[in-house]
């Protein structure tokens, strides 16, 4: 395989702004086109917000949500996509025929829609129906998958993309900097991003700390390490709806190891050249061969009730 050059991005969005949203994605895809990328990938709902879904109805929903391919933003991530002759990545509301809403990213290029997920565990509004399947997908001769969010904390979901074969598994999200019970975790204090280069040094310590990328980095090198695959991390910075988020969008390797990250507090990607011998080299892929599934495969497989919470979403009624 040939090597492939993917930029991972962090923005500031904003709720239900759809045009804005896109015009910084067309930004920064041209950006990245004229630097050499052949892919950018942005983070979860980059092109509607995400945030302020929890407080809307299903009528709300609906209204923001849209078909695809055929909605009037994946037609506008194709023209981009053609215009700068780069694949893209982004994320929205998703609609059906029979009115069944969907957390979905995709994957466009110049000639279309190329891949769709939909989020296999939403949360953020009531009225979300979770997706039922894996994404694998050809990208430039690599093998690619993607997983939204929630669907990383979950580690079979992880392995079994890769076991269908994913090489890449883009990783979109909105997260960090909320209560948890896991100790250090909170909000940062959204009036500080109001005069954020006086407060640089502040929010670059509360961002780089427990609330932020200090609990990501007890965890999302893992996902890579254990299944000998490249993680590309999105992650929006500054508000969404009422909260502050913090960025890092990165680019994992096999090994475990960060190749490439966003540092600023501004809109920003950064741009990573993957080769194919790591996928190999790495331990992860020796781990997987040496894998013995007729110990556990009546004990993974086994029913189990799926019981998802969020401590920091508080539910009200829609």
């Amino acid at each position: 395989m040939k090597n492939f050059k993917i930029a991972t991005a962090q923005f500031e969005n904003r709720s239900g702004d759809k045009a804005y949203n896109l015009l910084v994605i067309e930004q920064l895809a041209k950006e990245a086109s004229i630097q050499g990328a052949q892919a950018i990938a942005f983070h979860e709902c980059s092109i509607t917000g995400y945030t302020f879904a929890r407080n809307l109805s299903k009528p709300q929903m609906l209204e923001l949500a849209e078909a695809i391919p055929q909605g009037p933003s994946i037609i506008r991530l194709i023209e981009i996509a053609k215009k700068f002759n780069i694949a893209i990545l982004a994320g929205l509301f998703e609609k059906d025929e029979n009115d069944n809403l969907f957390k979905a990213y995709v994957c466009v290029d110049g000639n279309g829609l190329i891949a769709k997920h939909r989020k296999l565990h939403p949360f953020i509004n009531p009225h979300l129906l979770p997706g039922n399947a894996f994404t694998v997908f050809d990208l430039y001769g690599w093998k690619c998958g993607i997983l939204i969010c929630y669907d990383n904390n979950i580690i079979e979901n992880v392995r079994a993309t890769t076991l269908l074969g994913a090489q890449i598994i883009f990783m979109p999200h909105v997260t960090m900097c909320t209560p948890s019970t896991r100790p250090g975790a909170g909000f940062v204090d959204a009036k500080l991003w109001e005069h954020k280069d006086a407060n640089s040094a502040i929010l670059r310590a509360e961002f780089d700390g427990l609330k932020g990328r200090q609990w990501l980095m007890k965890w999302l090198p893992a996902r890579a390490y254990d299944n000998a695959i490249y993680a590309v991390f999105s992650n929006p910075i500054g508000m969404d709806d009422d909260q502050l988020k913090n960025g890092c969008s990165m680019i994992i390797d096999p090994f475990g190891d960060i190749m490439t990250e966003c540092r600023s507090l501004g809109n920003e990607f950064v741009m990573a050249e993957l080769s194919s011998d790591r996928l190999t080299d790495a331990g992860g892929y020796r781990y997987i061969q040496a894998r013995k599934p007729d110990l556990y495969k009546h004990i993974l497989g086994k029913p189990h009730d799926s019981n998802q919470q969020v401590v920091w979403l508080k539910k009200k009624a829609i």
